[in-house]
């Protein structure tokens, strides 16, 4: 008797579980009709999920405007991709550039307008303990990862709003929780804010906005000799009073804990995260989060719903001691 009334219970549960699983499996597998009439933007292509999703949607048959910083990649883009897929430079730090860049894609997308702008571009250093830092350090990096993703958001969206079409920002995992100091969690915790904002309303236009939460993985972002320049570049910085308080050991420590941190956590599969930037691109029904990687979904999420003093502790625990550590 007991084991009929578990079995039961078990059923109103799984159920309906499996029923809403099924059920957005089947709404999510529908894309849109007409990719060849559909112009997407996306900004950071030299490299990174820019430059592979570039590649990817114009497979797809999307046509594909790709801004790049540097020539170096907007030619290895043209070298590799089909005559839909258009390059054209971009600094998302100067508002003159991403007007310039703005009235270029007017002209070519013409009344047809912009399907979709997918914010990309963002840099990860410097990054360090946040009294080693300057706010200049803070200015450089939220240029980029913040208001380079609103002037580039609002100087197209009025071409979004002729065709219903999609805002797709990349943040990061580290946008809904802080692991360490410095400026990149505080710009991705900005973009998450302007994402809500701008979803709540655009969605009486019918324009759908979606946000990108990836964790670890392996493109110039999370380049080990990259971020391990920076740390040192930061230390030599420092004036002595601060060095002092960190300690001889402190560096070295922080060095080896980021070595095993990126070997452990650090995915090398890109098509994860193109796969989520892509459905938010094409799919009828997007998404309004995706989680790429199992480090964003099994760790950082979890850990960004636990109570701040078990968060603060573990984060405590695990990272580098400075010398002159309160008790």
């Amino acid at each position: 008797m007991i084991s009929i009334i578990r079995l039961k219970m078990f059923m109103y549960v799984f159920v309906p579980v499996a029923v809403c699983f099924i059920y957005r499996w089947y709404k999510e597998r529908k894309r849109v009709p007409n990719k060849g009439n559909k112009y997407v933007y996306i900004t950071g292509c030299d490299s990174g999920f820019g430059n592979v999703l570039a590649k990817h949607l114009d497979q797809l048959g999307f046509c594909v405007i790709a801004s790049c910083y540097t020539e170096n990649g907007e030619d290895e883009l043209k070298k590799n991709a089909s005559g839909r897929l258009t390059t054209i430079h971009l600094d998302v730090t100067d508002s003159e550039s991403v007007r310039k860049a703005a009235a270029f894609i007017k002209s070519v997308v013409g009344e047809k307008g912009l399907w979709a702008v997918v914010n990309n571009a963002g840099v990860s250093v410097p990054s360090g303990p946040t009294d080693w830092l300057t706010i200049d350090d803070f200015k450089s990096m939220i240029s980029v990862n913040l208001y380079g993703v609103i002037d580039v958001t609002l100087s197209v969206l009025p071409l979004i709003k002729m065709t219903k079409g999609r805002v797709v920002n990349v943040a990061s995992v580290f946008g809904r929780i802080s692991p360490f100091g410095g400026p990149y969690c505080v710009s991705k915790y900005g973009v998450e804010s302007f994402n809500d904002s701008l979803r709540l309303n655009m969605a009486p236009f019918g324009v759908k906005v979606a946000c990108i939460e990836p964790g670890f993985f392996k493109t110039n972002v999370t380049d080990t000799a990259l971020v391990k320049d920076n740390i040192r570049n930061l230390w030599d910085k420092l004036p002595q009073d601060i060095k002092d308080d960190y300690g001889k050991g402190f560096l070295a420590s922080s060095l080896d804990k980021l070595d095993s941190r990126f070997r452990q956590l650090t995915d090398s599969d890109l098509m994860k995260v193109i796969s989520c930037m892509e459905h938010a691109v094409s799919a009828v029904h997007p998404r309004t989060r995706y989680s790429p990687g199992w480090d964003a979904k099994l760790l950082w999420l979890p850990l960004s719903y636990m109570p701040t003093c078990i968060t603060d502790r573990l984060f405590i625990l695990t990272n580098p001691r400075p010398e002159l550590s309160a008790p």
